[in-house]
């Protein structure tokens, strides 16, 4: 098994306090001995966007990000806890498209808030004041029988032009 140390992982040890520093290294040379060693504690990144990523325990605080395959294993990163773990979950390992060569890379997500186009229903006046009253509505929609429109009292229901006679 292939054992790799990454720029990643110097420049974050270099940002750790001397007795931190010291634990770590002491974890790191372990695990270069026997990566499968019963003292060492391995634990899956469940949100991490590489599926290969693992963390290794160094002590209650302290995290060891590696990249962790069948052929390899990388160290990538050192750091307390919680920073470890929001490190390994902005990050990915894959291969150049046009080099070929294999890359750490920060995924970077934008949240934008978009506005959904809604449109607009024109506000709805009382039918009385958009088109008049029912008898000038049927006198504009029909001017030959704009004396027939219903009557509003107890007759026939029916208002009759001028000149014609019930029988």
């Amino acid at each position: 098994m292939e054992f790799r140390i990454a720029d990643t992982f110097t420049d974050s040890l270099g940002r750790l306090t001397a007795q931190e520093q010291k634990v770590a290294k002491t974890t790191a040379f372990d695990l270069q001995l026997d990566p499968s060693s019963n003292g060492l504690s391995f634990h899956k990144l469940d949100h991490a966007k590489d599926t290969n990523f693992w963390s290794v325990r160094v002590n209650a605080d302290i995290r060891i990000i590696v990249h962790r395959t069948a052929a390899s294993i990388l160290l990538v990163y050192v750091d307390h806890h919680d920073d470890a773990y929001k490190w390994a979950e902005r990050r990915k390992i894959e291969r150049h498209p046009t080099t070929g060569a294999m890359q750490l890379v920060e995924v970077r997500e934008r949240v934008e808030e978009v506005e959904i186009f809604k449109p607009q229903e024109a506000p709805k006046a009382p039918r009385d004041a958009a088109i008049g009253s029912r008898h000038q509505a049927r006198a504009r929609a029909h001017p030959a029988s704009a004396g027939m429109c219903r009557a509003e009292g107890p007759t026939d229901g029916y208002r009759h032009a001028p000149g014609w006679r019930r029988t």
